[in-house]
């Protein structure tokens, strides 16, 4: 097998409330060209994410050139993400849909500081795939096991990622964990009527079984699937 095929990054299920608060970003070699990962505060590097959720807005922002934002939504807050002419399936998308509709979005986190210091975290889509309710459900209930799994090991001795988390976040992981069973109790009070809604609370989920098929739910190989 040719080394110079490298496999993608598994791509980490995540919630808006965590992935936001992502700012740190980090290599791990001194080659130009290794992976950019984002330091998620539970303790895990995420070079590409997973998510679902309800798209509730899009716009074309750019000015010479198609450049397209879209806000999206999951049970603990607001993803958002850009694309332009080098997402160009990304961005036909986004052109394309509908605002309300669930979406399953694959992408690298992307960080950026505004002039005041501030770090705005967002998504660069590989991929955007319309999918049902029940999709988005799965992937609330899978990503909540997640998070949960990931704050429980956060003490670890060996977790490295999780000392780093503690060195460059004030954050409480126990946070996440709280939002992940809070995002659980919305999915057993049967919060089915998101898409009639303003796209806050309740709306985000989508199909994590999909990462142990050959193709994830947005069309990825499997050398691009979620983590198992």
């Amino acid at each position: 097998m040719s080394q110079s095929a490298p496999t993608r990054e598994v791509a980490r299920r995540v919630f808006a409330s965590e992935f936001n608060d992502a700012g740190y970003t980090f290599t791990e070699s001194d080659d130009e060209r290794a992976p950019v990962y984002a330091l998620l505060p539970t303790g895990e590097s995420s070079n590409r994410v997973f998510f679902v959720g309800t798209l509730t807005e899009k716009e074309d922002v750019g000015e010479d050139s198609e450049y397209w934002r879209g806000r999206i939504v999951d049970p603990t807050g607001t993803f958002f993400v850009y694309a332009g002419q080098y997402q160009p399936e990304a961005a036909s998308k986004l052109r394309d849909l509908e605002p309300p509709a669930y979406v399953a979005v694959v992408g690298k986190p992307r960080t950026y500081e505004t002039d005041d210091g501030t770090v705005r975290v967002s998504v660069r889509p590989e991929s955007i795939t319309e999918v049902d309710a029940a999709t988005r459900d799965r992937w609330v209930a899978e990503t909540a096991k997640r998070t949960i799994e990931r704050v429980a090991a956060f003490d670890d001795e060996g977790n490295e990622y999780a000392r780093m988390a503690r060195e460059e976040y004030d954050l409480d992981p126990e946070t996440y964990k709280a939002a992940a069973l809070s995002a659980l109790e919305d999915l057993d009070e049967g919060d089915g009527d998101e898409l009639a809604g303003d796209g806050s609370a309740g709306d985000g989920s989508a199909s994590d079984d999909a990462a142990s098929d050959e193709t994830a739910p947005d069309g990825s190989d499997s050398a691009g699937t979620p983590e198992p």
